[in-house]
């Protein structure tokens, strides 16, 4: 695989998903098909077409694996993996909080991961054991990002499901918020204090922003995904979690 057209195919394909947002949205992108995709929801109309265009630009590199559609066999040690509109009730409700995810194996390992926050108009990513990049998708230029280290807030997808958590939570002060698309949320934990996802664990949800942060401290098992900045804090972090 050419590495260098592989991520610059990624990055057209969202490049395209912004323009369309921005010039081509129209009031029927906003239905449902009542066809319930790979993964189990109600695909809108926006989903499958986003998923086309990914096809579209990144087939010739491997198998697919997407939300939608399942899985597609171009007979490639390569799979991606693909989310084509993370947070699409966020989308939906004109919540400004949504984005795409795309993740690369060779077999059984994650060797890149993509994900684009489509209001921000930019891509976090890391490929091929490169460094974290972030990418402007308007003019198509890598973005220097300004880090503070310190952090106010954590995040916890799928809070209301867990209300003794939340509960404990807010008895240690620890204050946290629901923003409702996972692999964002995932991909930019070094923002946070910690991200906490509870629920069923799916591969087009997660394994981008994982891959991106890697380098964090990184607690998983069957239906939790908790990422925490300070190596001191995961202990803490997971008693509270594990308690229920």
């Amino acid at each position: 695989m050419n590495k260098d057209l592989f991520i610059e195919a990624v990055l057209k394909a969202n490049k395209e998903i912004l323009d369309y947002l921005e010039n081509g949205l129209s009031k029927e992108d906003f239905e449902y098909t009542n066809i319930n995709g790979f993964g189990g929801d109600n695909s809108l109309k926006l989903d499958i077409l986003f998923e086309n265009i990914f096809i579209k630009h990144l087939s010739s590199f491997g198998n697919i694996f997407s939300e939608e559609c399942g899985f597609i066999d171009n007979e490639s040690e390569f799979t991606i993996v693909i989310d084509p509109l993370d947070g699409s009730n966020n989308f939906y409700s004109n919540l400004p909080y949504f984005g795409t995810s795309v993740a690369l194996k060779k077999g059984d390992d994650v060797i890149a991961g993509f994900v684009a926050n489509l209001p921000m108009k930019t891509i976090v990513y890391r490929a091929f054991g490169s460094e974290v990049k972030y990418f402007c998708l308007q003019n198509m230029k890598e973005k220097k990002i300004f880090k503070n280290d310190k952090s106010k807030i954590s995040i916890f997808e799928r809070a209301y499901e867990y209300p003794n958590i939340c509960k404990k939570l807010n008895d240690k002060n620890i204050k946290f918020r629901s923003l409702g698309a996972t692999a964002l949320s995932l991909a930019n934990a070094m923002d946070y204090n910690f991200v906490l996802f509870k629920g069923e664990i799916r591969d087009f949800d997660v394994l981008a922003g994982l891959y991106i942060c890697k380098d964090l401290n990184i607690y998983k098992d069957d239906e939790t995904i908790l990422i925490v900045k300070n190596k001191d804090n995961l202990n803490f972090f997971k008693e509270i979690i594990n308690d229920f």
